[in-house]
């Protein structure tokens, strides 16, 4: 395997707030942005990465010697995760529609409906933008929801949910929306890290919850 061994500074991941990182664009996942979440004890990289040696020097700073879950929030975030494994042996955690598509990971692990990491990570299936989408959400002292290819960027300050021509199923996109407001603590309202493509949004990469777009209405007021 050829890893591009590139170490120039964009090529590198974006500290965004304490303990919460950005990677550049994988084209390996459609332009994909994968995030970092250094809780304790157990760190989370959400969806995969690019697979360079920028990369793979910065995983190996973040995580400090600790074993990571590598969680994987659609299909589409899937990249070069096979490789990632190998060479970090790190688990990996989905959403069990999806874990097929994976067969001879060394350590996977799925769940249904729900699922809670050891550090206190919440996942909830979110079907829509693909069979096996999830959400995570970091609580408090983050309070971060990372929302996959569920919400994406339709300006540089919104985030919506929007059909295309990969969308699995749009009306189950639609239900798992407002199961997931349901599902977030109604105090919250943590902000939105998207997995799709960020470039729209410029240098924030990590947007309020009122830059959900479907939390407003057309006056502008928050729906409760």
């Amino acid at each position: 395997m050829t890893i591009n061994s590139s170490m120039v500074t964009e090529n590198s991941p974006k500290k965004i707030r304490e303990g919460v990182w950005v990677f550049p664009p994988n084209h390996s996942t459609k332009g994909g942005a994968s995030w970092w979440l250094g809780c304790q004890p157990e760190p989370v990289l959400i969806d995969c990465p690019p697979l360079n040696s920028a990369t793979l020097d910065a995983l190996k700073r973040l995580s400090a010697g600790r074993k990571a879950i590598i969680l994987l929030t659609n299909r589409e975030g899937h990249g070069r995760v096979r490789a990632l494994q190998e060479l970090l042996d790190w688990p990996v955690l989905l959403q069990e529609q999806e874990a097929y598509l994976l067969p001879g990971l060394k350590v996977v692990e799925s769940f249904a409906e729900e699922h809670t990491t050891s550090s206190g990570v919440r996942l909830l299936w979110t079907p829509g933008p693909t069979p096996g989408s999830c959400v995570a959400y970091a609580p408090e002292p983050w309070n971060v929801l990372f929302c996959g290819r569920l919400l994406i960027p339709v300006a540089f300050d919104r985030l919506d949910s929007l059909p295309n021509r990969r969308t699995f199923h749009w009306l189950r996109q639609q239900n798992s929306l407002k199961k997931m407001r349901q599902w977030i603590p109604p105090e919250a309202r943590p902000s939105l890290a998207s997995g799709a493509g960020l470039g729209m949004l410029g240098g924030q990469k990590l947007l309020a919850w009122e830059a959900w777009g479907a939390a407003y209405t057309s006056n502008d007021q928050m729906i409760h």
